[in-house]
């Protein structure tokens, strides 16, 4: 049973799900249908909702795109190669391989979310190279599988942002610490879960794959090498072949990620890790010849990234701007009881994540409305904050807007994995709502 689903999810997306950009604009026209039909929006409105909010997401854009390009260039480096070569090196099969890349994923995704972006991707290339007779798609789709733990990690932003002082909620919430939220029994339960059932179900989609996509090797191989011209003639050569100049950029940025985080002026979030993944990346090529090399290389990864995101803005906009995200949380809020409050929280989350996947930007919509739904219910705060969290997270797993740093490192398109992932969205769906109603 559990092979056929799996087989049909596979080709079902294979032949209907569309490129993330169509996907985008799908999306986009889904939206307005609904706040013209549902809302009673305007022609006028609704482009004036998507116009004024499709560059919101500017400074976002662009962090994705450095944290694709900075993880390359960090993985190319002389140190790294290795240690990922070694580590590779443990994948003598295809079991192994998505063993590795599973587990590695979700580690580094519940300790960060810009690192679980990054690590997976770099990881599937790496061990399909060593292992070519793995499926590259389930490979990649593990990669991207292993993320759906981050907001119930130590990264999670809504978790960390209801534990900030004067978050936009506080007068109506208070501050609510990370030991109700992310160290909670509940939380706890799903994310240890979720790292026993995500490796085992993709190793149960390993073995009904009766004939494996690989990648050649040497491909992969080739794309992680770049020549570098040795030449050291003139005053610029001179300049870019030295090992100081490198030392002393790379070495400033460094400390100021080192100083941020000790002193608690700025946590481990995506700026730190982009910053420190680039200093890192200046000091371990060498020289700023090597890094640029490097740089150049990796830039070819983010095409897709730069037109996308402006159009899950601009969903974002006619989402909020229309009063349907606020619609669509009041219909599960009338079904709901202080018991079934998180479950049906959880339910319009992963929802509402297919038009606003943004976790930040879905709370700003969403959370004052469950919060006061909670409030008057009697229902568990952190809880209900949570579930809303984990719905964010859940549909991910669908939705390629954060595929698409993976897909790029990866050279893979979206169809390609989401049939593997569909199957997690199944499962993990299961384990949340489990986690939420039974602890």
């Amino acid at each position: 049973m559990f092979g056929m689903i799996f087989k049909l999810s596979v080709r079902a997306v294979e032949r209907w799900m569309p490129d993330p950009l169509l996907f985008a604009f799908i999306l986009t026209i889904l939206s307005a249908i609904a706040a013209i039909v549902l809302m009673g929006t305007g022609p006028v409105e609704l482009v004036n909702y998507w116009g004024d909010s499709v560059w919101e997401l500017l400074a976002f854009s662009m962090q994705m795109v450095l944290i694709v390009v900075s993880g390359f260039v960090l993985s190319t480096t002389p140190l790294f190669s290795r240690m990922l070569t070694q580590f590779a090196s443990l994948a003598t099969s295809p079991v192994k391989a998505i063993l590795l890349v599973s587990l590695g994923a979700l580690t580094a995704s519940w300790l960060n979310w810009g690192l679980g972006l990054i690590v997976g991707a770099i990881l599937a290339r790496r061990i399909a190279a060593r292992v070519p007779q793995v499926d590259y798609r389930l490979l990649v789709a593990s990669a991207y599988s292993g993320w759906i733990v981050f907001h119930g990690g130590l990264s999670g932003s809504i978790p960390l942002l209801i534990a900030t002082p004067d978050h936009f909620l506080v007068d109506t919430i208070g501050v609510i610490p990370a030991s109700e939220t992310i160290f909670t029994a509940f939380n706890l339960f799903i994310v240890i879960s979720l790292f026993i059932a995500v490796p085992a179900i993709n190793l149960l989609m390993l073995r009904g794959i009766d004939k494996p996509v690989c990648v050649d090797p040497e491909k992969l191989k080739a794309e992680d090498s770049f020549p570098v011209d040795p030449g050291n003639e003139t005053l610029a050569d001179k300049l870019e072949n030295s090992w100081l100049v490198s030392l002393l950029i790379g070495g400033a940025a460094m400390f100021y990620v080192i100083y941020c985080l000790v002193t608690g002026k700025s946590g481990l979030n995506i700026n730190t890790i982009n910053l420190l993944f680039l200093a890192l990346g200046i000091i371990l090529h060498g020289t700023p010849r090597r890094f640029i090399a490097a740089l150049n290389e990796g830039i070819k990864h983010v095409g897709a990234i730069v037109i996308q995101f402006p159009f899950y803005a601009g969903i974002m906009g006619i989402m909020s701007m229309s009063g349907l995200s606020s619609a669509l949380s009041d219909f599960f809020i009338q079904v709901s009881n202080a018991d079934t409050l998180p479950i049906w929280s959880f339910l319009s989350a992963g929802v509402l994540n297919l038009f606003i996947p943004s976790g930040g930007g879905q709370w700003a919509v969403q959370g004052p409305i469950m919060m006061e739904a909670a409030l008057q219910l009697n229902a568990d705060l952190p809880r209900v904050a949570m579930a809303v969290a984990w719905g964010d997270a859940w549909t991910n797993l669908i939705q390629p807007f954060w595929a698409v740093p993976i897909l790029a490192i990866a050279g893979l398109k979206a169809r390609d994995i989401m049939g593997f992932c569909m199957m997690q969205t199944f499962a993990s769906g299961v384990l949340v709502i489990s986690g939420l109603w039974l602890f």
